[in-house]
């Protein structure tokens, strides 16, 4: 990751975009890829909560991330509505944007890791106060992640164009929300009574399959892409990273379900289905992470490839924290569940270059958002470029 510094020098030598400074004008160009950051930042702090390693000021620097992380979903959200009601118009063109739209995912993912901050921090800070606000958060993120897995998908269909070429790996983006919200789902139910518990164990297993199977064929076309066009442009260099995101928080997803089913399956007289449940989260989680592993060395050789031809910045560079962070986070929970010191060794790898990739980016990011370079709604500017072609022809 230490080698995403490299290209700070290149950048200067490529166009730098138009600098917006005026508030309303940073509204009107407000799109929800900035959701990326609030992923990468929880990410981050959930990460460091499941740290391996005893070091002081851990937790409080991980807690004071989360809480940072709230402020950020907090003003995305002030800002993305704002963008809905003085500039509606030009807002619902998103519907219609191929690569614009599928970063509505990002919203509910980010969302999802205030909620299991909340759990992580919250709890020993509030008690039950924290428990019912990551309740109430969470149906909310479910209720955004169903829709946004099944809306997109459909406005592809019917409103936008596509083609194997010009493919990338942010279609995974509105598909794996509702496997996020599964894993928040699974740490949430044992917080619960046994009989909302269960409710919400069940759910949370019916989003995973929501999910999963469907991200497993996007990666399976995604793969014949890489085949046939090879990579994608510079300026998509960090979505190859999102593959990782599925297959981690698919094996997270298995593992915290699994963990947490035995007993609130036996509470409900299906002791037995249960332990199944248990054992089936172990080898799946096992079977993604060596999955996963693949996609992890491919992303690595893609990047140290783009890194030679030059990497410009942008906010898609969050692509490389959020799916590190949930790789990370099923590595620690497989340590935990197999105990095999392995797993610890490179969970805690993995989230000491987490923390690198997070600083990188989120230096960047704040220079970008403070010279007002990196708002820009691509969604306009292709209207632009129609309504110019028009008066040319």
């Amino acid at each position: 990751m230490a080698q995403l510094t490299i290209i700070a020098t290149r950048d200067a030598a490529l166009a730098e975009p138009p600098r917006i400074n005026s508030l309303r004008e940073r509204v009107r160009q407000f799109t929800p890829n900035w959701f990326a950051a609030t992923m990468g930042t929880g990410g981050l702090a959930l990460a460091l909560h499941q740290f391996p390693l005893a070091m002081p000021g851990l937790d409080a620097l991980g807690r004071t991330l989360w809480m940072a992380n709230i402020a950020l979903f907090v003003l995305f959200a002030a800002l993305y509505a704002a963008r809905w009601v003085l500039f509606f118009d030009e807002a619902r063109l998103i519907f219609r944007h191929p690569v614009m739209s599928m970063f509505l995912g990002t919203i509910p993912m980010g969302l999802a890791t205030v909620i299991n901050g909340f759990l992580a921090y919250g709890v020993p800070l509030w008690g039950d106060a924290a428990i019912g606000i990551a309740r109430n958060l969470w149906w909310l993120d479910v209720g955004l992640s169903v829709a946004c897995g099944a809306l997109v998908p459909f406005l592809m269909f019917t409103r936008q164009d596509h083609s194997l070429e010009k493919m990338t790996a942010i279609w995974l983006l509105p598909i794996v929300a509702a496997e996020v919200a599964a894993t928040s789902g699974g740490l949430l139910a044992p917080h619960l009574g046994p009989a909302e518990g269960y409710g919400v164990l069940i759910l949370s297993y019916v989003l995973w399959a929501y999910s999963v199977p469907l991200a497993m064929s996007i990666l399976v076309l995604l793969l014949l892409r890489l085949y046939l066009h090879k990579l994608p442009p510079r300026a998509m260099a960090a979505s190859g990273w999102l593959a990782l995101g599925p297959i981690g928080t698919g094996a997270l997803g298995l593992l915290v379900l699994g963990g947490n089913a035995p007993a609130l399956f036996a509470a409900h007289g299906l002791g037995e289905v249960g332990q199944m449940a248990f054992g089936i989260g172990i080898i799946g989680g096992l079977m993604l992470w060596g999955y996963g592993a693949w996609w992890l060395l491919l992303a690595l050789l893609k990047t140290a490839q783009y890194l030679r031809e030059g990497l410009p910045f942008n906010l898609g560079w969050w692509a490389f924290t959020f799916p590190l962070a949930v790789y990370a986070l099923a590595t620690l929970a497989l340590a935990n569940a197999t105990g095999f010191d392995f797993f610890t060794v490179v969970g805690a790898c993995l989230v000491v270059a987490l923390a690198a990739a997070w600083a990188i980016v989120a230096t960047r990011t704040a220079i970008g958002a403070w010279r007002g370079d990196l708002f820009i709604a691509p969604c306009l500017a292709a209207v632009t470029e129609a309504q110019a072609a028009r008066i040319a022809a």
